[in-house]
């Protein structure tokens, strides 16, 4: 009967399988595969990385991930709740009642009853589990699907604004890489711009021989405002604040595509302003400790 019991609960509808599969998006990790081509494709039309674009993936990728995780998990406590059930059902039951008129070895009895008593207790305990787990899952997909229509409808958006930001990539032509320790003239100009107008206590760099990025390409300079990877300090922030706001305001007269400061990004194509950006896992990822500039 607690075997049967058990059984129904892990192989009803709720529990089997983990969350219910949403008919929005079928097979979410197909999707974002299917996307993130797209989205790499685009961005090698637009000159280069789409902050909006890459932070939308990044969301997608994270909860995708997450998504599956928590399925796998969901997964293992159902087999733990079998195995539970299992294991009961072979022992059989024993209650005080049959302690007493039990017939053989006592301390096998007394076992046998605390052995059953801390399955009891564990069933229990993985019962609450696969609840939770359950409810977590769904959560997790939900979120996923929601993120990849998002990174879904971001690449449609910016198909849209393909001959505006077109138009905007003519006016600046394309640049290669010439003399100039591998960066190109723009990069060269925005830089020595602002190595005369901003101290650079901390140092800078430029060109990152094999960076698949505009590091790579040399369009892209960091400006460190502390080293280490620690947070800088305030007259730090507030000159890198000053060079990220001068990088707006000349970036028409100069060709500035993009910024990254502080975990946040300005990206010009797109012409939406100051965007959050997601955890990328440390200081210097989430750039706290350096201005990225990139160009045209």
């Amino acid at each position: 009967m607690l075997l049967a019991v058990i059984a129904g609960l892990v192989l009803s509808p709720a529990v089997a399988g983990a969350a219910p599969q949403s008919t929005a998006v079928l097979n979410p990790e197909a999707e974002l595969k299917k996307l993130t081509l797209e989205a790499k494709k685009l961005n090698e039309r637009y000159r280069g990385q789409v902050q909006s674009l890459e932070e939308t993936r990044v969301q997608a990728s994270k909860a995708t991930a997450n998504a599956k995780s928590l399925k796998r998990a969901l997964a293992n406590a159902e087999t733990d709740i079998v195995r539970f059930a299992q294991t009961t059902y072979m022992g059989g039951p024993l209650d005080g009642a049959n302690l007493l008129s039990f017939q053989g070895d006592a301390s096998l009895a007394l076992s046998q009853a605390a052995t059953m008593s801390y399955l009891a207790s564990q069933r229990a305990t993985q019962l609450n589990r696969v609840k939770d787990l359950i409810k977590r899952a769904e959560t997790a997909e939900k979120t996923a699907e929601e993120k990849i229509v998002k990174l879904k409808k971001d690449i449609a958006d910016l198909k849209k604004q393909r001959a505006r930001i077109e138009k905007l990539l003519a006016k600046y032509g394309f640049q290669t890489p010439s003399g100039n320790g591998g960066l190109t003239p723009r990069t060269v100009t925005m830089r020595n711009l602002v190595l005369q107008s901003f101290p650079m206590p901390y140092g800078y760099g430029c060109l990152r021989p094999g960076d698949p990025g505009d590091h790579g390409s040399g369009r892209a300079c960091d400006f460190m405002m502390s080293t280490g990877g620690r947070v800088p300090t305030a007259e730090a922030l507030e000159r890198g604040n000053r060079l990220a706001q001068w990088a707006i305001d000349n970036g028409n007269r100069l060709g500035v595509m993009y910024i990254i400061w502080q975990q946040k990004y300005y990206d010009v194509r797109t012409g939406a302003g100051w965007r959050m950006m997601s955890d990328r896992g440390g200081n210097t990822a989430n750039h706290i400790d350096h201005v990225h500039i990139s160009m045209f």
